[in-house]
């Protein structure tokens, strides 16, 4: 068992909640952004009542990243420290937020808290940046994957989007609860819109309670050995990717055991690990529900499998750093407290 670093992780800070007329920066942190996709986002969520700007020179190109590393992180920062601006939009994840780290003011995070949304390479900013200042960010769909999608952000993702971003709409109850599978009302509202949603299982029975951490796999594993490192003690861990083998992702969930990631969590959620149409099987001797089960299954922590969060449309929001409780018998999440705070 690996030697137990004590969680420095500061008390939640959360965000001011994202009401119409607030304003939304796209940001380009990782790769660079397709311009079509954010403009159409642009478009939508001014549709809904939103101020959107984008920053100068917003559609850059560095080779696969969208400008250099100064300039991203500098790109960020000013977000933070922008007054006029009320959430953070990165345009699209890809590659690159693990060369900025730590070219972050964390402390001028911490005097600003405001909305950051996004996954996949997002989540190196969800850790850092939580794990530094304490600061509320959310592992939500982004603008080129969700408004900017042609048929938009689907209903059953922006539902959980905007409870969880706008959560002043739905009165002063604190926390919510995500049930992942549709209503029976939604289901005859379109049947064929929830035919495709993934249907959590239940990998190990149980409740408990914790914060969130976590996100996409192949940059948690990037961050290991680095000061960003995902800290896990007492925790629900939540883990996706896509694109990667069976055997990938073994090798990087041995990473994490060997590191003790995995001897003091509080429970584990388990989003969609997806494939790619296009790979060349290397060895399916075990799927990936193999993999994942030799992991977690005899961990002695609730784990549920198959949530719907990650590289697919039912891409459900969760707050990172949130206090929750997770019933993997059932497969839903209570959301403790509202992650933003509401209008006095």
């Amino acid at each position: 068992m690996a030697a137990r670093a004590a969680d420095t992780t500061p008390a939640p800070i959360y965000p001011p909640a994202l009401q119409p007329g607030d304003t939304i920066l796209f940001i380009a942190p990782a790769k660079y952004l397709d311009e079509h996709r954010n403009t159409l986002a642009k478009q939508r969520l001014e549709e809904l009542g939103f101020q959107v700007r984008f920053p100068k020179n917003l559609f850059r190109k560095h080779g696969y990243l969208a400008g250099s590393d100064d300039q991203r992180a500098a790109e960020l920062m000013a977000a933070f420290a922008d007054p006029e601006v009320d959430a953070i939009f990165p345009g699209t994840g890809g590659y690159g937020t693990t060369r900025i780290v730590d070219k972050l003011d964390y402390d001028a995070i911490r005097r600003h808290p405001k909305i950051l949304v996004g996954f996949s390479d997002i989540t190196g900013l969800h850790v850092a940046i939580n794990q530094r200042t304490g600061l509320v960010t959310f592992h939500t769909p982004n603008p080129e994957w969700g408004f900017g999608n042609p048929e938009n952000l689907n209903p059953y993702a922006a539902k959980w989007f905007w409870r969880a971003l706008a959560a002043d709409k739905y009165g002063r109850e604190a926390g919510y609860t995500i049930t992942p599978q549709p209503t029976p009302a939604e289901i005859a509202w379109d049947k064929k819109l929830f035919a495709d949603l993934p249907r959590i299982k239940t990998l190990a029975p149980g409740t408990v309670r914790g914060p969130i951490i976590g996100g996409n796999l192949s940059v948690l594993h990037a961050l290991m050995g680095t000061p960003y490192e995902i800290k896990t003690d007492g925790k629900i861990l939540f883990l996706e990717d896509v694109g990667e083998q069976p055997y990938r992702v073994d090798r990087m969930l041995s990473t994490l055991k060997l590191a003790g990631k995995f001897d003091h969590l509080a429970g584990v959620i388990l989003g969609c690990f997806t494939r790619r149409e296009d790979e060349d099987p290397w060895d399916d001797d075990w799927s990936m529900s193999d993999v994942l089960k030799d992991y977690f299954a005899e961990l002695g922590v609730p784990v549920v499998t198959n949530f719907p969060a990650g590289h697919v449309p039912y891409n459900t929001t969760l707050p990172i750093g949130v206090p929750v409780e997770l019933n993997a018998t059932t497969g839903t999440i209570r959301i403790l407290e509202n992650p933003v705070q509401l209008p006095r």
